[in-house]
C-alpha cells in the first residue's frame, strides 16, 4: 500500500462496540483477568497493556504508523520532539564517550550537547556539513554516534545521508537522523542506514499547532535501549495528544506536497525582490545543495529562509509589518508563520556554530502554510516594501 492509505487504514482492533474510529483510551493503568495474568504480561510472557507510562493502544496506533512509514519495525512516542532526542542521545552513551555532530541542529539539541551532557563526561565535536573530507578526523576511538539534522534548521542545510550511511557503518558508529523537516513523506534516513529516526510531533505531524509531541523510530534491538530508558524516566507522550497525531497523520501526504508546493512559490518570488540577498529553499535550482536535495528529498518541504539586505533594525520591522503571518517560534502549521532564529530559536547557539549553520542576524525562516499562496505572497511583498 501507499504511505496515504497505510497512514488512514492503520488503526487498533476493534473493540466490541464496532466503532469506525479509534477510541480515545484516557486510562492510566489496565486490569487483569487474574494474578497470573498480570504476572506474565509484566514478565513480557504474555502481550498486553500495564501502564499508560509504558504502553497504550493510542500510542501504539501512531507508533505503528510512524514505524511503517520510516521503515523501522519499533519506537516510542515521546512528551515532546527534544524528549525524542534526549532519549536517542542518553541511551546509548556513557560517561567518557564522544558525539559526532552536525553544527546545523536545532538550538535545543545544541543545548543539550553543550550544557547538560558535558556534566556527565560525554564530549562532543561538530563537523560542517559543507567540509565532509573533514568528519573522520573528528572520530576517536571514544566517538559512539553521529547525529544530525536535515534539512537543517533553519539554515536549511543538506547532509548527505548515503556518506553519513557510509561513514558510520566504517567506524562502527550509531547513525541518528532528525528527520523533523522533511517528514518520512519527503524523505526515508533508513534508506540511507539512518539506525535512529528522530521527529518533534508537534511540527508537521501534527500540522495545526495543537500539540507537543515526539516520537523516535529503530532497529529493534536499539529501541529496546531506548524503551527502557523511556518506561523509566517517564518522557512519555499522553494518550490524547498520541490520538490527535494519529488522525492528523492521515492527512500528512496531502498536506506536506501543499506545503512544498506553497513554499517554492513563495521561494522564487522571494527570489525576485531586490531587497533580500539570499534565499534558501532545497529545491530551488540555484540552491547550493540542491542536486543532493532533488537525490534524497521527493520534494522541497515547508520552510524557506532568506537573509534580508539589511540590519536588524529592517528585519524586525519587516516582521512586524507582516499582517497575515504568525510572529512565533512554532513551525509546520497550517498557518504561515515567521520567526527570526538568531535571537530566538537559536538565539543560545556558540556564534561560531551558528555562523557555520548559515544563521546570521539577517536571516529570516518562513514556516510556508496552507493558506492560498497568492495571500501568503502578498502579505511578504507588501511588507519588504515598507523595510
Amino acid at each position: 500500500m501507499k504511505d496515504q492509505t497505510k497512514l488512514i487504514r492503520t488503526q487498533t482492533n476493534q473493540t466490541t462496540y464496532r466503532e469506525h474510529n479509534t477510541p480515545l483510551y484516557l486510562t492510566s493503568s489496565f486490569t487483569f483477568e487474574s494474578a497470573e495474568q498480570m504476572r506474565d504480561t509484566f514478565s513480557n510472557e504474555l502481550e498486553g497493556q500495564i501502564y499508560s507510562r509504558y504502553s497504550n493502544p493510542n500510542l501504539d496506533e501512531f507508533i505503528q504508523k510512524m514505524c511503517l512509514l520510516e521503515n523501522k519495525p519499533a519506537g516510542f512516542a515521546t512528551a515532546s520532539g527534544m524528549a525524542a532526542v534526549y532519549l536517542g542521545l542518553v541511551s546509548f552513551l556513557s560517561a567518557g564517550d564522544h558525539i559526532l555532530a552536525s553544527c546545523a541542529l536545532f538550538g535545543s539539541t545544541h543545548q543539550i550537547l553543550d550544557q547538560i551532557l558535558p556534566r556527565f563526561g560525554i564530549t562532543v565535536s561538530y563537523v560542517d556539513p559543507d567540509q565532509k573530507d573533514e568528519w573522520s578526523e573528528q572520530i576517536t576511538n571514544k566517538t559512539k554516534l553521529l547525529i544530525v539534522e536535515t534539512p537543517s534548521n533553519p539554515g536549511l542545510k543538506i547532509i548527505d545521508l548515503e556518506f553519513c550511511g557510509v561513514l558510520c557503518n566504517t567506524h562502527d558508529l550509531l547513525f541518528i537522523v532528525d528527520n523533523c523537516f522533511a517528514t518520512p513523506i519527503l524523505q526515508k534516513p533508513a534508506d540511507y542506514g539512518a539506525n535512529l529516526i528522530i521527529h518533534s510531533a508537534t511540527k508537521y505531524l501534527d500540522g495545526q499547532g495543537r500539540v507537543l509531541g515526539g516520537i523516535i523510530v529503530g532497529d529493534e534491538d536499539l529501541m529496546e535501549r531506548v524503551v527502557f530508558m523511556a518506561r523509566h524516566t517517564g518522557p512519555v507522550l499522553s494518550p490524547f495528544h498520541a490520538w490527535l497525531l494519529s488522525k492528523s497523520l492521515e492527512t500528512l501526504p496531502l498536506r506536506m506536497k501543499a506545503h512544498s508546493e506553497n513554499a517554492l512559490s513563495v521561494a522564487k518570488e522571494l527570489s525576485s525582490s531586490p531587497t533580500i540577498k539570499k534565499v534558501n529553499y532545497p529545491f530551488l535550482s540555484n540552491f547550493p545543495h540542491y542536486e543532493l536535495a532533488r537525490k534524497q528529498m521527493s520534494m522541497g518541504g515547508g520552510i524557506v529562509t532568506f537573509e534580508l539586505d539589511g540590519d536588524i533594525e529592517q528585519v524586525f520591522r519587516f516582521i512586524n509589518h507582516l499582517n497575515m503571518l504568525s510572529i512565533t517560534s512554532n513551525l509546520g502549521d497550517a498557518r504561515s508563520i515567521v520567526t527570526h532564529p538568531a535571537t530566538t530559536t537559536h538565539s543560545k547557539m556558540d556564534p561560531e556554530n551558528r555562523k557555520k549553520a548559515g544563521i546570521t542576524d539577517q536571516l529570516i525562516r518562513i514556516s510556508v502554510g496552507l493558506e492560498a499562496v497568492e495571500d501568503i505572497n502578498s502579505d511578504i511583498k507588501q511588507a519588504l516594501a515598507k523595510v
